[in-house]
């Protein structure tokens, strides 16, 4: 009993010495909890909004007022016509437009009803059904406390339009963060494991004495892996537009490009891992827990990224996913141009930049 117990003791000191698993134990069902926690919600916070007001009177700054005053929408800007509709929501930061009709106070009054209008932008389905009934429910919580007192009470009928996706199908939300998923995820796995492997096999050696340079190693490493990800990026697109009606609105070229800017970001992440990595188990499970949960959570396709706390709204732009998506659904969905996706284009080269020069300076120090 004396020697089980000393072993018993033993075990104990064992795990509480190491920290890698102490973090297994305990750091991971943490943050998890807390990830979860904080990013899956059914609410809707600091949902932008623009207001269309034509008839801009008492009852109608009431109802905005009201509206902008619940917590759950933030003005982004008050719009002057029609025209302006479309540009703002190519933009990608308004969810809804309400709009007042002309003499709305007027015709409340003189024939009991007048209407408004609520323009969602429906490539997101769930946060346009969540956005339009909050604002609906809202809406009708002023016209209850103001028919109090009436004998004939006033109804304002809330018209619904979800733009962009009409049938409110499901895959037009979906399917761009699966895409952003699955190439991030077998991208950066296949390149994780190809140095990781060199290491392994003991061949590594030859490749750091070999002529070749640092970068044309990486670069070696990538092209590869770089075709291969890219049929699979084609594969997707074709099955998502033959098999489930995803629209392809924009420029086709464009789309093809900035797939290709992805994967290669994507694999050159892979491939900083992989020069971190010992072996390629380790390789893979760094792949697997760093970037497959903060993919699902903070790219932003099944959560909504302003409903988050600031700090996961911070974190959530280190995701390159996030940047994806919004390229996807912008060219995909909306049918915009290179101008108004050229910040997140921008940010995922910087990103592939920044993660190839990490991997040649991690070959230099091996080299040195």
């Amino acid at each position: 009993m004396k020697r089980f117990l000393a072993f018993l003791v033993k075990e104990f000191r064992h795990i509480l010495r190491d920290k890698r698993t102490m973090v297994i134990l305990f750091g991971i069902p943490i943050s998890q909890v807390l990830l979860f926690g904080f990013v899956i919600t059914n609410e809707i916070r600091n949902a932008r909004v623009a207001i269309w007001d034509q008839s801009k009177d008492e009852v109608t700054r009431e109802i905005s007022a009201k509206i902008l005053s619940s917590g759950y929408f933030i003005l982004d800007r008050n719009l002057s016509s029609a025209s302006m509709i479309d540009d703002i929501f190519q933009e990608g930061n308004v969810k809804q437009v309400i709009i007042f009709e002309p003499d709305f106070s007027k015709k409340l009054e003189k024939e009991n009803h007048a209407s408004i209008q609520l323009v969602a932008d429906a490539s997101d389905v769930n946060t346009a059904n969540l956005i339009v009934n909050y604002t609906s429910g809202i809406i009708m919580d002023y016209m209850n406390k103001r028919n109090q007192n009436l004998n004939f009470p006033m109804q304002i009928v809330c018209e619904t339009r979800m733009l962009y996706n009409q049938s409110m199908k499901g895959v037009f939300m979906f399917l761009p963060g699966i895409m952003a998923m699955i190439l991030m995820l077998i991208s950066a796995m296949m390149t994780s494991i190809s140095i990781a492997r060199e290491k392994e096999l003991g061949t590594m050696e030859f490749l750091l004495v070999s002529p070749l340079r640092p970068v044309q190693i990486i670069l070696g490493k990538l092209a590869p892996y770089l075709l291969f990800s890219f049929i699979n990026a084609i594969v997707i697109l074709c099955l998502g537009f033959f098999v489930f009606g995803m629209p392809i609105r924009g420029n086709l070229a464009l789309l093809i490009a900035e797939s290709f800017l992805f994967i290669a970001m994507a694999l050159s992440l892979g491939i900083l891992i992989s020069t971190v990595a010992n072996s390629q188990q380790t390789a893979m499970l760094m792949s697997m827990f760093a970037l497959m949960l903060p993919t699902m959570l903070l790219s932003g396709f099944i959560f909504p990224i302003e409903n988050m706390p600031i700090i996961l709204q911070w974190l959530s732009m280190l995701m390159p996913p996030r940047w994806f998506v919004v390229i996807l659904k912008n060219i995909m969905i909306k049918g915009t141009g290179f101008l108004f996706v050229w910040k997140e284009t921008l940010i995922l080269f910087c990103m592939m930049i920044f993660y190839i020069a990490l991997s040649v300076k991690k070959f230099k120090v091996r080299l040195s």
